[in-house]
């Protein structure tokens, strides 16, 4: 690279600085120079190869190449940013950046009245399909008449009167049953009729039909299943009504499934041949069979059946090994539809095993789903669209559907990675690149640097084609590239797509049974034998730290602080020590040790609520919680269950190990908890949503807890605690969910900070709600017993005789009062505890700030019980 300049102005200098960045994106070498030509001339020619094309009724965009063909491997396109931000500044810049709201508006397609239905009141109101000129019941009935004679007997078998504006006293006129006595099919779709016992009455006297349409007429809104049971046991041919079969179903609603019998191709009353012979593939979707064991559904009827869709069917009368014996007997059965989870059962692998001429299910390719290891698979996932209507603003419709287009990454230094996501969204070329399994291009985030430092940086995102593509053909992209059935990438596509709920709420209902039979009891009541380290021979207990408050405010006769861990009684530091960090500093399995073995069963955020729910199950003082790296199929299903359910759906998103609430989210959409998975391992835990308030704000508790022992369990809880208030009044408002200082409450980290003392808090909270704060410090001291007695009872092999530790246990109080637990910490940050004198609410006693750690140590290596409360 030039002395004169740090600019970047040769190939060779680029794949210097940039030959990491290469190489995580994935592009080819052989379009690497490409690239860096396209990046300094600052190309962007994507319009003159595809175009943007809307779809899905205009609330969707695709991208069409319009070259002749692009070969694999042949081009590579930048995609500029359209809008990159952090989560917390999304509303703030979509109000206040001019044009932007409206841009992501437009690129999201939902910039327009999709509620608009005019186009269907012209339906509805009776125009005709080709001049607008309502039809007359009597020429349509004539040009039937007409038609069957033209073919033969002049037996009209197939009358379609829809959308004709006949009413109950039209019907009657009509005499429809006079005029055509052999009717099998009769379709009065999108008329005006409401007399149920006029409809039951003139239908009833076709005596040979097969099927009845009376879908779209006010009677059927009207009307109970008097109506429906009068129709049937009136016409006792009829298979099919209202779309769906009835308990005769056979032969004739086959044949009409299976595109045999038609309008112009009515069947014979008496035939005597075998019509289902040819048919090949049968669609029976949403017909409402119960039950599916059926003289006309055999291989004898249907030799050559060989596509079958039985989605949307309850088949509630057969069982699923029923169901498989029937279906394994059609020889020529090699493609199948089905609801998955469904009436075969729940795994796709055990159905192809049970059918073996399967070589296609759900659109899937049979070696594809085994090689793949995938359960559940589905052909027809519809793509989530924008819910929303003109009348919301903009800014708030980009809010709620942008999680179908953002992107995210990380910015890192030679120092440190960046604590906060960085979210953005492709232009509106990179946008239209919608998903595909199986995908014919390719695009990665990729950061240029023009000055060959991270300062001169600009995001873009490349792609190129990784299929051979051709003229017309849409180009797709895989929203979860690199992401297999081991990473949940099934569950992981409700994102995008509406999955089949059933699944999950089954996953969800099998865990919450498996929660329910657990009540691990920690029975280990014996005395404890820890004893007091110090021998009173006026030799005082060396201890090494890294933490400035204990070196300044350890100050009692029998302790001395050291610069030398290997010559220390006591390690009490805020790293961890393990067999690394023993060997680096001569600690030894002899010193004490300010860390429990496996503590991170309490300390790790998915550790805590496995734990838990391990030990009793679901407690009330916890949270519905979720892994998301092994639980998410089953949150899908908690959160189907509750929108089901009408109840709130508002959720909490944390980081598995950060601390000070950096990355974690309030969010109440599906879409976002899934996408939120990218940005690190995390906890989806239910939000309270309504919590104990103080004036008006949000609040948690710190308590202090010392555990001298695992086995037994020998745990206090320090005199001192203190409240954490959020800066702003609490609210519930979709927009409030980015405002960090309305949900959240550590203020310590560079935020204005409300200070209070405990004892003053206390008393206007007794006041404020009418409560005795001592009732609900009984529940929190038996909560916090109860999530140690957890962590004994899962992992008796904490207890080692050689640690010692104090843990942060944050509470939080719902409306009720109640605790409930928000996290453990290891080694808690007490600078608060040593700043300021309290009141033991207890006792009433003064307790001194700086003499915190004297009796945080008294108690865990003295046996003293000043300051603290066993538990």
């Amino acid at each position: 690279m030039s002395s004169s300049s740090n600019r970047i102005s040769t190939y060779e200098d680029f794949v210097k600085v940039h030959g990491l960045l290469l190489a995580a994106s994935g592009l080819p070498q052989s379009l690497h120079r490409q690239l860096f030509q396209k990046l300094t001339t600052d190309s962007f020619d994507g319009g003159a190869h595809f175009r943007i094309q809307l779809c899905e009724e205009g609330r969707q965009r695709r991208l069409i190449l319009t070259s002749d063909s692009m070969p694999k491997h042949s081009n590579v396109f930048l995609v500029d940013h359209a809008w990159t931000f952090r989560l917390s500044d999304a509303y703030k810049q979509l109000q206040e950046i001019p044009g932007l709201a409206q841009r992501m508006a437009s690129l999201m397609c939902v910039d327009v009245d999709f509620n608009s239905d005019s186009e269907e009141t012209d339906l509805v109101n009776g125009v005709s399909h080709e001049n607008g000129i309502k039809s007359n019941v009597e020429d349509v009935l004539e040009s039937e008449i007409r038609n069957a004679t033209g073919k033969g007997d002049g037996s009209v078998k197939w009358l379609e009167l829809e959308e004709l504006d006949i009413d109950d006293d039209m019907l009657l006129s009509l005499s429809l049953s006079s005029k055509f006595p052999d009717l099998q099919a009769l379709s009065l779709c999108g008329n005006k009729l409401e007399n149920a016992d006029i409809v039951v009455q003139e239908v009833t006297k076709f005596k040979n039909l097969r099927a009845l349409w009376l879908n779209n007429n006010s009677v059927l809104k009207k009307s109970d299943h008097h109506m429906d049971d009068a129709i049937l046991q009136g016409c006792l041919r009829l298979e099919i009504y209202n779309s769906r079969f009835t308990r005769n179903f056979g032969e004739w609603a086959f044949g009409f499934c299976g595109d045999v019998y038609r309008k112009d191709n009515p069947s014979c009353l008496h035939q005597s041949d075998h019509p289902l012979q040819s048919v090949i593939s049968l669609d029976l979707s949403d017909r409402c069979i119960h039950n599916l064991v059926n003289k006309a559904f055999s291989p004898v009827k249907l030799p050559t059946l060989s596509h079958l869709n039985i989605r949307g069917n309850p088949l509630k009368q057969n069982s699923v090994n029923e169901l498989l014996e029937v279906l394994k007997a059609f020889p020529c059965l090699h493609s199948l539809e089905v609801d998955m989870p469904g009436p075969l059962g729940v795994s796709a692998i055990e159905i192809l095993e049970s059918i073996p001429t399967l070589s296609v299910l759900n659109g899937i390719s049979a070696v594809k789903i085994i090689e793949d290891g995938k359960h559940v698979i589905d052909s027809m996932l519809h793509s989530r669209l924008p819910e929303c209507s003109s009348e919301q603003p903009l800014a708030d419709r980009v809010l709620g559907v942008m999680w179908l287009y953002l992107m995210t990454y990380r910015l890192a230094d030679e120092e440190k990675i960046d604590e906060t996501s960085v979210w953005y969204v492709m232009d509106e070329l990179g946008s239209a690149l919608r998903h595909n399994d199986e995908p014919n291009f390719r695009v990665a985030p990729f950061l240029f640097m023009p000055d060959g430092n991270l300062a001169s940086a600009v995001s873009f995102s490349i792609s190129w084609p990784i299929q051979n593509v051709h003229k017309g053909d849409e180009c797709t992209r895989d929203f979860l590239f690199g992401i297999g059935e081991d990473k949940q990438r099934s569950a992981r596509l409700t994102a995008w797509f509406h999955t089949p709920e059933n699944y999950f709420i089954q996953e969800y209902e099998k865990h919450c049974q498996m929660l329910h039979v657990k009540d691990s009891t920690y029975l280990h009541t014996e005395s404890s034998s820890t004893k007091s380290l110090y021998h009173g021979d006026g030799c005082a207990l060396r201890v090494y730290t890294d933490i400035p408050q204990v070196e300044e405010f350890l100050t009692r006769p029998e302790f001395v602080v050291t610069t030398e861990p290997k010559d220390a009684d006591i390690i009490w530091t805020s790293f961890q020590v393990d067999e690394e960090m023993k060997k680096a500093t001569g600690i030894t399995d002899q010193q004490y040790v300010n860390q429990f073995p496996y503590e991170s069963c309490l300390v790790m955020k998915h550790h805590l609520a496995e734990t838990v729910q391990k030990a009793h199950g679901s407690p009330e003082w916890l949270q519905s919680t979720y892994n998301l790296e092994t639980h998410l199929s089953q949150l899908i299903g908690d959160y189907h269950v509750r929108k089901r359910d009408g109840l709130d759906n508002l959720w909490i998103l944390k980081p598995w190990n950060m601390a000070r609430t950096i990355d974690t989210t309030v969010i109440d959409d599906l879409s976002a908890i899934i996408r939120l998975m990218e940005t690190g391992p995390k906890i989806c835990q239910k939000y309270i949503e309504h919590p104990a308030l103080f004036h008006r704000r949000k609040f948690d508790l710190r308590y202090i807890v010392l555990a001298r022992s695992v086995d037994p369990l020998e745990i206090f809880l320090s005199d001192v605690f203190w409240v954490r208030l959020a800066n702003n009044p609490y609210s519930l408002d979709k927009h409030s969910f980015f405002e960090y200082e309305t949900h959240f409450t550590v203020m310590n980290y560079g935020r204005r900070m409300n200070h209070m003392n405990t004892p003053e808090f206390v008393k206007k909270f007794e006041q404020e709600h009418q409560v005795k704060w001592l009732e609900i410090h009984q529940r929190v001291k038996k909560m916090i017993r109860s999530v140690f007695e957890s962590a004994a009872a899962v992992h008796p092999e904490m207890h080692s005789p050689k640690s010692r530790a104090m843990y942060g246990v944050d509470v939080m109080l719902d409306n009720s009062f109640r605790p409930k637990l928000l996290e453990v910490t290891y080694c808690p940050d007490c600078t608060r505890a040593c700043k300021y004198d309290t009141e033991a609410l207890a006792s009433g006693e003064i307790v001194k700030g700086r003499g915190f750690y004297n009796y945080i140590f008294g108690c865990l290596f003295l046996n003293e019980t000043t300051h603290v409360t066993p538990l």
